[in-house]
């Protein structure tokens, strides 16, 4: 087969899995599947699919437009940049490609270029809440506090519940020096939302640098770290409150989990070696400075403290090769050669000791220069970059916080965008569903894949071309390798179903790969086959109810994007659709019970469809029926316990978080934490 017939068929492949007679793709279908892989954040296969579109019809709009997104949540903000400009070339009316770009612009750092795509946007979209929120971001990046005043009145007057609004208007007060506004706006986005982890961070840092109110700032660094409980540098920041709350083993303990969870965090390690040497643990506070070393070589502070426990203990050999890098980098730092003084003194070298004295008292009567700047910028002359030697001293042996906690993050209004975190808010969701795949995504503290009994059947019978698994957290697919090599196994079914005796093993071989292909509809079509030929195929059923699931998920993505206000009959006719989609999942799962009665997995399903039904009285009867088939399930036992909560028995649903928790489902202690208080 030469190449070029080779590549046509690997084309049409793409959308239906079988080899025409005319070399036509189907542009739509392939968008289609494209924003699947999107929804479902493969965004490296999503932009194979949009390529493939380009390629066919070049003169379309929407492939670029969400090839735009796919490479903006890859972060390749020049790339998204560069197709949203395509795309509104082709059609200046679509109002999110200006977001999309304004976004990438941003995150570029052309910011009055991002500013203009905003304004653009806000001429069609006036009143639009995330547009408006970024631009007033970007207004105040260039410094321009009056316009992006103005755009946070004009967008808190439009959306005057919006938490995330008043946060980002504070941080402009706080720019702007009005400390008491910022306040005013922290509370009242803490009255809307209670969760609001920003506006507890900033609230603390205000009570800090205000009044030195330490107790009232831990008590909002407490109340976000139930919210977010797995962030490091909240921890440091409340070891700083505590240590000035004389709370030393406190202080400790928030360094220790701090390098638990992020164990190569410099600033965890330079704090708790200062506080280790404060109580004489020199030898674990030598350790921890040398860690700061090894990630970063010229972090002169940790080389000045080190230097000072190396002459507690008598290394004088250390300690003179560490402080003679701290002079050599700050040669006007008085407190260095009064240390290199006391070392040589006490080593019996009085003529260097001397001489290092006289330096140091000498340039005790000026100041030095300010710590923080490059070696290679001392000396030259500015005299604005200098500061007492008292307070250069200080900062030498002064504990860190971490300044960045509070960064108000851009907002994005269109819904194809996923995959970001948009503030620092931990969303809550349920376990998503079980489902087949050739792949898993294993966390620290369980496999994430599971045993069914028929899952395992169909791996001995060698008959497919793939080891198949159980998860229900399928990984993305960045490797090309990969993508190419189920495109590959599609053209080999292909080939032996149009040669052979069609099996219904075949059709599901078939299925599974275009699923891994994010191709629905393809393998909704293979797997009816299947059963048609094998009526008692218990995994094709399972199989059919996932792909018909995630094909509802996916649907309203095939609008197009700049359209919005549908009318209420259409409304009322995607309800009645996905309403009669949903009846096929539950029917599908049905026949998987009646096939095979003791799958939990197919009782579990269930329930999240009966929970986004808003019917917990079902979902809880099926996590029960689940719970009772396998009793280590513990994602059954976290949804069980959120739906519990939902209706308000919070002693029920903590005791399944509690459990959920004791079995591997890591965000049960993140609400278990927001419960407690």
């Amino acid at each position: 087969m030469d190449i070029i017939k080779k590549t046509v068929i690997f084309i049409l492949l793409l959308v239906t899995g079988t080899v025409p007679q005319h070399a036509q793709i189907n542009a739509d279908q392939v968008m289609r599947i494209g924003q699947n892989a999107l929804y479902f954040e493969d965004y490296m296969l999503s932009i194979q699919y949009f390529n493939q579109a380009i390629q066919a019809k070049p003169y379309l709009a929407q492939p670029y437009f969400f090839r735009a997104i796919a490479k903006l949540n890859l972060d390749d903000y020049r790339g998204a940049e560069d197709d949203a400009s395509i795309a509104i070339e082709h059609n200046p009316f679509i109002t999110d490609a200006y977001e999309v770009r304004g976004v990438a612009r941003q995150n570029l750092g052309k910011l009055k270029e991002a500013i203009a795509d905003y304004e653009q946007a806000l001429s069609m979209l006036p009143e639009n809440r995330s547009i408006l929120f970024n631009k007033a971001l970007a207004e105040e990046e260039v410094k321009d506090y009056e316009s992006a005043r103005q755009s946070f009145s004009r967008l808190l007057k439009a959306h005057p519940n919006y938490d995330n609004g008043y946060i980002g208007r504070a941080r402009l007060e706080l720019s702007m020096g009005d400390t008491i506004s910022a306040l005013t706006d922290l509370n009242k986005a803490l009255e809307i939302n209670k969760n609001a982890t920003n506006a507890y961070v900033m609230r603390a840092d205000i009570a800090i640098h205000s009044n030195k109110d330490f107790a009232g700032a831990l008590d909002d660094m407490n109340e976000a770290i139930k919210l977010q409980p797995k962030y490091a540098g909240f921890f440091i920041n409340r070891a700083f409150l505590r240590y000035n709350l004389d709370d030393y083993f406190g202080a400790m303990a928030d360094y220790d989990y701090a390098l638990q969870l992020e164990p190569l965090n410099s600033v965890a390690l330079f704090n708790r070696g200062l506080l280790r040497a404060e109580v004489h643990d020199n030898n674990k506070a030598i350790e921890d400075f040398s860690k700061v070393l090894s990630l970063d070589n010229n972090d002169y502070k940790a080389l000045y403290n080190r230097a000072l426990l190396y002459k507690d203990i008598r290394d004088y050999k250390n300690a003179l090769a560490d402080l003679n890098r701290v002079i050599e980098a700050f040669p006007s730092f008085a407190g260095a050669y009064f240390l290199r003084f006391e070392i040589y003194r006490q080593s019996g070298d009085k003529k260097r000791a001397e001489r290092d004295y006289n330096k140091s008292m000498a340039l005790a009567k000026k100041p030095a220069e300010t710590v923080g700047k490059e070696p290679d910028n001392q000396d030259n002359g500015n005299q604005e970059d200098t500061e007492p030697q008292e307070v250069v001293a200080n900062r030498f042996t002064s504990l860190l916080t971490i300044d960045n906690n509070a960064e108000v993050e851009e907002d994005y209004n269109n819904k194809s965008i996923r995959g970001r975190i948009q503030d620092r808010n931990v969303s809550i969701e349920i376990e998503p569903l079980f489902t087949l795949s050739y792949y898993s995504a294993p966390s620290q503290l369980k496999e994430n894949t599971y045993f069914i009994k028929e899952v395992d059947e169909l791996n001995d019978t060698r008959m497919l071309r793939f080891l198949l698994m159980v998860t229900n957290h399928e990984p993305q697919l960045n490797d090309e390798a990969d993508i190419k090599r189920h495109f590959e196994s599609i053209e080999y079914y292909n080939s032996l179903l149009a040669n052979n005796t069609p099996r219904a093993i075949d059709y599901f071989g078939r299925a599974m790969d275009f699923m891994t292909l994010h191709n629905y509809k393809s393998a909704i079509t293979d797997l009816d086959r299947a059963i048609e030929l094998t009526p008692d195929f218990t995994m094709a059923y399972f199989l059919r109810a996932i792909a018909q699931y995630k094909e509802t998920k996916v649907a309203d993505m095939t609008e197009e994007p700049a359209t919005s206000g549908n009318s209420p009959m259409a409304a009322q006719l995607a309800s009645q659709k996905a309403k009669m989609s949903i009846s096929k999942i539950l029917a599908d799962m049905d026949h998987v019970i009646k096939l095979s009665p003791r799958m939990a997995q197919a009782y579990y399903n269930k329930g999240i469809i009966y929970s986004e039904m808003q019917d917990y009285t079902s979902a809880l009867s099926a996590y029960s029926k689940a719970i009772e088939l396998k009793t280590d399930l513990g994602e059954a036992y976290y949804n069980r316990g959120y739906v519990y909560l939902k209706l308000g028995n919070k002693d029920a649903g903590i005791a399944d978080l509690s459990k959920a928790g004791e079995l591997g489902i890591i965000p049960s202690y993140n609400l278990l934490k927001r419960m407690s208080h």
